[in-house]
C-alpha cells in the first residue's frame, strides 16, 4: 500500500521564479476552501470559482490570514517560503453562458493553466431545472466543468497542466447504465434526489475516462474526498419534514466512524493536482479515494462504452443550446 500523504512534502513553487496557476470552483468552503489555502501556500496563483463575490472575497481574507498563521507556526519556511496569489473569478455553474464568460476571463489573462480543479458541488437537491434545461444537481456537478474544461484545453496543454474532478463514492448507487438525460423526477424525491446526485457523479469520472484518452499529454484524475460530514451540502435533506431527522441521525453517525473533516478531504485533490510521482503514462483516467489512495470506481463508471455514451450526450446537449464543443 502507498504511504499516506503529507501535504508538507508536495512541491514547492517559488512564485517569483516559476509562475503556476490554478483554478479552483466552489473553493470558498468545504474541501475547496483547504485545497486553495494549501495550493496557496505552495506558491500558486489560485483563482476561486464562486456566483457570490461576497463570499469568495471573504474567504480570501481568512485564507491570506490562515495561511500567514501557518507559515509563522512553521519557523523553517516563514523567511524562505513565499505564498501565491488568490483571485476571485466569478461563476455561475447553473448557467453556461457565465461559464463561457469565466473561460473567456481566464484565457484573457492567462497563457497557461497548471490545475484544473473541478471541485463544486450540490447534493441531495429537491427536483428542478436550471436555465439551461438541465437537472440542476447533472449541470452543477458534471455538465458545466464538462464545458469549463473543454474550453481551457489549450491552456491546460500550453502547461502540461492537470485536471482533478471531485467525485463522490456515492457514484456507487447507479447500478446499471442510465441515459445521463435520466431526470429521476419521482415519488419519494427524498430518494431518487439521490439517485440524480449518483447519476451526475457517475458521468464526472466518465469524463475523466475519456478525457485520458482523447488527451493523452494532460493528466486527468477523479476522486472521492472522503466521507465530509461537516458541511452545508446536506442542509436540504436534514430540514425535510419526518424524514429530516432520520438523516441527521445518519449523518451523526456515519460522521462520528468514518467521516474526515474538511481538510483532510482536501489530501486526494491535493495529492492529484501536486504529486510528482502521478504521470500521464501510468495514471491517466485513474480514480483516487480517502487520502490519495488509488482505486477502482464502480462498474458502471468505469466501463468505456458507457463512457463514451456520456460524452456523445453531453456534446450533442451543449451543441443543441448553442455550445459547440
Amino acid at each position: 500500500m502507498a504511504k499516506p500523504v503529507n501535504v508538507a512534502d508536495l512541491p514547492y513553487y517559488d512564485p517569483v521564479v516559476d509562475k503556476k496557476v490554478a483554478l479552483v470552483t466552489g473553493g470558498n468552503s468545504g474541501i475547496g476552501y483547504y485545497t486553495v489555502l494549501h495550493l496557496y501556500l505552495h506558491g500558486f496563483k489560485v483563482y476561486l470559482g464562486g456566483r457570490n463575490s461576497h463570499r469568495v472575497n471573504h474567504a480570501i481574507k481568512e485564507i491570506r490570514q490562515e495561511a500567514k498563521v501557518r507559515l509563522q507556526k512553521d519557523k523553517d519556511n516563514t523567511l524562505s517560503r513565499k505564498v501565491g496569489q488568490l483571485e476571485y473569478l466569478h461563476i455561475d455553474l447553473t448557467d453556461l453562458n457565465s461559464v463561457e464568460k469565466a473561460c473567456k476571463k481566464i484565457r484573457t489573462q492567462e497563457t497557461t493553466l497548471d490545475v484544473l480543479i473541478n471541485n463544486a458541488g450540490v447534493m441531495a437537491l429537491p427536483y428542478g431545472l436550471t436555465k439551461d434545461n438541465f437537472e440542476i444537481q447533472m449541470q452543477t456537478n458534471y455538465i458545466s466543468h464538462f464545458l469549463l474544461t473543454i474550453r481551457l484545453l489549450p491552456l491546460l496543454k500550453a502547461a502540461h497542466g492537470r485536471i482533478v474532478t471531485v467525485s463522490s463514492v456515492g457514484h456507487q448507487l447507479i447500478l446499471f447504465n442510465c441515459n445521463p438525460g435520466s431526470q429521476f423526477n419521482y415519488w419519494p424525491d427524498a430518494f431518487f434526489m439521490w439517485c440524480r446526485y449518483a447519476l451526475a457523479k457517475t458521468a464526472s469520472i466518465q469524463f475523466t475516462k475519456m478525457l485520458a484518452i482523447k488527451h493523452p499529454d494532460i493528466l486527468s484524475v477523479s476522486l472521492h474526498p472522503g466521507l465530509v460530514m461537516n458541511t452545508n451540502l446536506f442542509s436540504y435533506c436534514t430540514r425535510l419534514p419526518f424524514v429530516g431527522i432520520f438523516f441527521w441521525i445518519l449523518f451523526q453517525v456515519v460522521g462520528y466512524f468514518f467521516g474526515v473533516s474538511n481538510e483532510q478531504g482536501s489530501i486526494s485533490t491535493l495529492k492529484c493536482a501536486l504529486s510528482p510521482d502521478l504521470s500521464t503514462e501510468l495514471d491517466n483516467g485513474a480514480y483516487f479515494t480517502t487520502g490519495g489512495y488509488m482505486s477502482t470506481p464502480s462498474r458502471v463508471a468505469r466501463s468505456l462504452d458507457n463512457a463514451a455514451s456520456t460524452w456523445i450526450w453531453t456534446v450533442n446537449e451543449l451543441r443543441n443550446r448553442g455550445h459547440e464543443v
